[in-house]
């Protein structure tokens, strides 16, 4: 049988038994669906947490109170041997290869004008966090150059709590209570959007002396340091790591991440979870692998005399079993092929509903799928197509 031949003679069978058919390729095309999506939602949070890191460079490294192994907090949550401190950050600003040092507190307050009030994020820090931060000022100034421990009584806005104490009038020199202190408007930041589900633009930035104060703190909740170029990042790290231990009595109470580690810890983290997502999906393929296992077994079955017949003009065993095997992959490419139809509309539906929400397809992802459809498919019929090869031509022509 010629293989042209042998394809046809497979399709029009499957065509013979559409209902059969489609019933067989529906648990394949549910299990490459739930796959494409997985995949989808893995790759595009991926991507969405390499652009949030990304947009403030690879030459950011932040300091937080506590080792990391020792699960040290700052604050209510338990505190560390040696606080942060402004002091610390001023000490890190004169280390070679530093560019900027942003010491910061933070914490979530009332700010109030006129009859107007909203209660939003609260930044403590400095003018450096235009430079760390990557943003700018739209209107006004930001935080002017002076001693950190100075507490100044001035504030910059976001342009959307700005736009929501003072509408369309200008803010600047205008009065603000924060808590119960009163601030100079002197600025209104830039859009910047969110960061990692924190709306930067509906927030409030005063002097870190300040914030420290206002939340009646006594630590730093963080420090920036921001390195003079990416290839200066590991020998700033040392000696950002060298000063703090100094000054801590030899404790290394303190924990260093830079951005690029950032990144890669929550690339292996969402990493890992696609994976476990995506193998629990691979189930739905097994179940459907099950299913044409299942229905081809019934189909040699129901024509045991069609394949008498084949033997009978001179067919051999190995075209029957190819036959089957034709039969059992078309059903599985089918399924695979209309589960990537039914992942992307999917995806369509979803980005209608919730633009937000990252998703994003790798091309070698639909590629792999529709390989695995297709490996079920052969692995799935190869005991049915045996059974076929293996029947006596006079016996199955008997059965007729």
């Amino acid at each position: 049988m010629e293989r042209a031949d042998l394809v046809r003679f497979a399709l029009g069978a499957l065509a013979g038994h559409r209902l059969r058919s489609a019933l067989s390729a529906l648990g394949v095309a549910i299990g490459v669906a739930a796959v494409v999506l997985l995949t989808a939602l893995g790759e595009g949070t991926r991507r969405y947490i390499v652009a949030q890191f990304s947009q403030f460079g690879t030459n950011l490294m932040e300091i937080n109170p506590g080792k990391v192994k020792t699960f040290g907090f700052p604050g209510a949550f338990g505190g560390t041997t040696n606080k942060l401190t402004i002091d610390d950050a001023t000490a890190l600003e004169k280390l070679p290869g530093v560019g900027e040092v942003v010491p910061f507190a933070f914490g979530q307050a009332r700010v109030e004008a006129t009859a107007r009030g909203r209660s939003v994020y609260v930044y403590g820090t400095t003018r450096g966090l235009l430079a760390a931060w990557h943003v700018g000022i739209a209107q006004g100034s930001f935080l002017p150059a002076m001693d950190p421990h100075r507490k100044g009584s001035f504030v910059v806005l976001g342009p959307k709590l700005a736009d929501e104490l003072f509408g369309a009038a200008s803010p600047l020199g205008r009065r603000v209570r924060i808590g119960s202190w009163g601030f100079l408007v002197i600025g209104v930041m830039e859009a910047k959007g969110q960061f990692l589900g924190f709306d930067v633009d509906d927030a409030a930035y005063v002097p870190v002396a300040a914030a420290l104060d206002l939340f009646n703190q006594t630590e730093l909740v963080a420090i920036d340091v921001v390195a003079r170029d990416a290839g200066s990042v590991p020998g700033v790290v040392e000696r950002v790591r060298a000063v703090l231990k100094a000054r801590h009595r030899g404790n290394e109470d303190f924990t260093i991440t830079t951005q690029t580690e950032m990144v890669d810890t929550f690339g292996r983290i969402i990493g890992i979870i696609t994976a476990a997502v995506t193998a629990i999906a691979g189930i739905s393929l097994f179940v459907g692998a099950i299913g044409i296992l299942t229905i081809m077994w019934i189909s040699v079955h129901e024509r045991t005399g069609e394949i008498g017949l084949l033997r009978a003009l001179g067919v051999s065993a190995a075209a029957v079993q190819r036959l089957f095997l034709v039969e059992a992959a078309a059903l599985a490419v089918a399924g695979g092929v209309a589960g990537v139809a039914v992942g992307f509309a999917v995806q369509g539906i979803l980005h209608a509903l919730v633009p937000g929400l990252p998703l994003s397809t790798p091309a070698g992802a639909v590629a792999a799928a529709l390989a695995m459809s297709l490996v079920v498919g052969i692995a799935a019929g190869v005991i049915p197509a045996r059974r076929a090869a293996a029947l006596d031509p006079v016996e199955a022509l008997r059965a007729e």
